[in-house]
């Protein structure tokens, strides 16, 4: 007989923080901007309160996201083994998470300057309805990529008390990127999101998605030349640019022209982690050298 998960498991489930690509994924545009605020320069204690407010933040959306979902869930092989689809977990705990990680993530909103609280709390909103918008618009990556995108403005602005033109050019790289990276991840979810009828961008592109996705791809490789050139980096940034648009490349082709499995989708969905860690470690370079 197996014995049943423990209950602080079956938590660390539902915050997803046993994947760490999705939490790492939200990190890293809020390190980037952390860093190419303060000129490669950054508080070290402004860090530290980013990385534990995303894992925070994350966490709590992936919760609300799960509670709005738990009907649905069951009905997506991908996700018919979380904790509330499963009923490993009750409504009411998840519900308790839910909200201690939302006044987790408050708690070191507080330690930011107004404008980057205002942005927080702005961020909120969109966070909760994201798992709504699949029901009803039929891109909700765009939702998420908006939502994502937050974690660059509040970052900046924690450090300039500002947004800059610098700022936007970042904001708009990492909501395409987003956009390109979870229209990835949605493909493994296609058959499924038709039967129960939700949207996502995947559907909506249908055969297209491949030629969409690095569209998205290409804009922010666009975006972020343009906010190295704003910022003035210096050359040892653009290596980790050209790694990071080969291995977009690299992925419309086999998206394009291999026979892939759901798995392969997140494999896809994990290399933007590597590409993130890859373009930071230019971003710090380029500001320092």
């Amino acid at each position: 007989m197996i014995s049943p998960e423990p209950v602080w498991l079956t938590v660390i489930r539902l915050l997803r923080w046993d994947k760490p690509a999705g939490r790492l994924i939200l990190m890293i545009p809020a390190l980037w901007a952390v860093i190419l605020a303060s000129a490669g320069r950054p508080p070290w204690q402004l860090v530290g309160i980013i990385i534990v407010g995303t894992l925070a933040t994350s966490g709590a959306g992936c919760v609300i996201n799960d509670i709005w979902d738990r009907n649905l869930d069951p009905l997506v092989e991908r996700t018919k083994t979380r904790p509330l689809a499963s009923k490993s977990l009750s409504l009411k705990v998840a519900i308790g998470v839910g909200l201690l990680s939302l006044f987790s993530a408050a708690m070191f909103a507080f330690y930011l300057n107004p404008l980057s609280f205002w942005l927080s709390a702005l961020a909120v909103p969109v966070i909760v309805i994201y798992p709504l918008a699949k029901r009803v618009f039929p891109v909700p990556q765009l939702v998420l990529a908006v939502a994502w995108g937050f974690a660059v403005l509040i970052s900046w602005s924690a450090v300039t008390a500002k947004i800059e033109v610098a700022t936007i050019l970042l904001w708009l790289a990492t909501i395409t990127w987003t956009l390109g990276f979870d229209t990835v991840y949605a493909m493994a979810d296609r058959d499924d999101d038709r039967k129960i009828g939700v949207n996502s961008a995947a559907l909506f592109f249908g055969k297209s998605a491949p030629e969409a996705i690095i569209f998205f791809y290409a804009l922010s490789a666009i975006f972020l030349a343009l906010m190295a050139i704003v910022l003035k980096l210096n050359w040892s940034f653009w290596p980790a640019w050209i790694i990071a648009s080969i291995i977009w490349i690299w992925q419309y082709i086999q998206l394009k022209y291999s026979q892939l499995v759901p798995l392969d989708y997140g494999r896809m969905f994990a290399q933007n982690v590597t590409i993130g860690f890859i373009l930071m470690l230019g971003m710090l370079t380029g500001c320092l050298f």
